[in-house]
C-alpha cells in the first residue's frame, strides 16, 4: 500500500500557493508513491478520517503505510518531504 495523500477535491488547482498542490508536487518530486484521497474543500467536519488521524480537519494530511499520520503546515510538509522525512521515519512497533 502506498501512502495516502488526503487533499481537497480541487485537483485542477496547481498554483504554488495552493497547500494541497504544494505537498502533492513535493511527493512527485521526491518519487514517493501515493494514493489521493479527495476530501471536501468545505464542510471540514466531514473529514472524519483526517480528524481521527490528526486531531484536526486541516488539509493536506498524509497517512503513512503503517497507519500513522503526518500533518504540518503545507510549506513545512513539502520541505520535510524533499528532505526525506517520510523515508527516515522509524517503522511502527
Amino acid at each position: 500500500m502506498a501512502v495516502k495523500l488526503y487533499r481537497c477535491s480541487v485537483l485542477w488547482a496547481k498554483s504554488s500557493g495552493h497547500p494541497c498542490w504544494r505537498v502533492q508536487r513535493a511527493l512527485d518530486e521526491a518519487g514517493v508513491p501515493y494514493e489521493i484521497v479527495k476530501e471536501t474543500p468545505l464542510l471540514r467536519g466531514r473529514r472524519k478520517a483526517v480528524i481521527a488521524g490528526t486531531g484536526q480537519s486541516k488539509l493536506p494530511a498524509i497517512q503513512l503505510e503503517d497507519g500513522s499520520w503526518y500533518r504540518k503546515e503545507s510549506s513545512e510538509m513539502a520541505e520535510g518531504i524533499r528532505a526525506g522525512v517520510l523515508s527516515d521515519r522509524p517503522p511502527a512497533p
